[in-house]
């Protein structure tokens, strides 16, 4: 599901990577972000409201909003749209405010 060419972006893609999300193995290219790599895996559910549970996909895709937060070795509320996926890592989703699915 990723955009293989474009008009006027050039990829560059790199090497293949690994990292874990949920306990499964997403594969991503070094220099993409983990958002990025998770959407073009198909998951397209990245966390769910704090109150409602309703689902939050990619919003803002540039770290303004709350809708990518996940936990990213350990560390709570971090936001994947722009964090670099790096191989290895251990990605899990969040409900909100650090609290684990």
């Amino acid at each position: 599901m990723r955009i293989e060419e474009h008009p006027i972006i050039d990829f560059n893609r790199r090497d293949k990577i690994n990292f874990n999300f949920n306990g499964g193995t997403i594969e991503a290219y070094e220099g993409e972000t983990i958002a990025a790599a998770l959407y073009a895996a198909g998951v397209k559910v990245l966390g769910h409201s704090l109150f409602k549970h309703r689902p939050r996909g990619l919003y803002c895709a540039i770290g303004n909003c709350s809708s990518c937060l996940m936990t990213v070795n350990g560390v709570p509320n971090v936001r994947i749209c722009v964090t670099k996926a790096e191989d290895g890592m251990m990605v899990k989703s969040q409900i909100g405010r650090g609290e684990l699915l």
